[in-house]
């Protein structure tokens, strides 16, 4: 049975959940996610029920099936393929491809998923170093470290960031942040844990706590 375009984002928010807690989820946890009503959410997660998509009963936690957990990895990877497309082929920035991948995301064929992945010579990895899972629903193993998590004197390179938003990824852009780039935290400052990090070998940056919790990097 085909899922619709709303069910599809339900079941992607709840993955990305799970894979954030590690645990099942909240009704309020999903509203949170998708920007709706817990009362709707109620509803929708009856409809994913219903159809074996997802383990739930009311007022405890919410998990997905094998099935929803396939049919949710199978969207992830075909946004993930399409924001390489975006960015790679049609020259979008990194902060201006997700909404366009969120709707490219619900195109049905397989077939042109492949093609897509052929042609871009089966990428491992998406614009903002997320990894993009195989046609098996496999995820490449990348060991990667928060920088807020990095000591003074810590060397290494961007290796991917876990907020999305487009008004982050422009701040991250004006101060010349992008994958690959190799950064040296120069400073931690005690009082409100926010840092000064040299990118690229120019004079020194201010990130915030926040930014530092949100950047990904690999140890040089």
């Amino acid at each position: 049975m085909k899922n619709s375009f709303t069910e599809e984002n339900y079941l992607k928010a709840i993955y990305k959940l799970q894979e954030k807690l590690d645990s099942e989820v909240s009704t309020n946890e999903i509203a949170e996610a998708v920007n709706t009503r817990a009362a709707s959410v109620t509803d929708m997660l009856k409809k994913l029920s219903e159809k074996k998509l997802i383990n739930y009963k009311r007022y405890q936690g919410v998990s997905l099936t094998k099935l929803g957990n396939k049919t949710a990895i199978e969207i992830i990877r075909k946004h993930r393929l399409w924001e390489t497309f975006l960015v790679e082929k049609l020259n979008f920035k990194w902060d201006e491809v997700h909404d366009i991948a969120e709707e490219l995301e619900h195109i049905e064929s397989d077939e042109l998923i492949e093609r897509l992945n052929e042609f871009l010579d089966f990428p491992e990895y998406d614009p903002h170093g997320d990894p993009i899972p195989t046609k098996e629903g496999v995820f490449k193993n990348k060991k990667m470290n928060i920088l807020y998590d990095m000591p003074k004197g810590f060397k290494g390179n961007i290796a991917g960031v876990s907020e999305h938003s487009a008004i982050f990824l422009k701040h991250l852009e004006k101060l010349s942040i992008g994958l690959g780039v190799a950064i040296k935290v120069d400073d931690k400052n005690d009082y409100d844990n926010s840092f000064w990090i040299s990118v690229e070998k120019n004079e020194p940056v201010f990130i915030s706590k926040e930014v530092a919790k949100n950047l990904l990097v690999f140890k040089k």
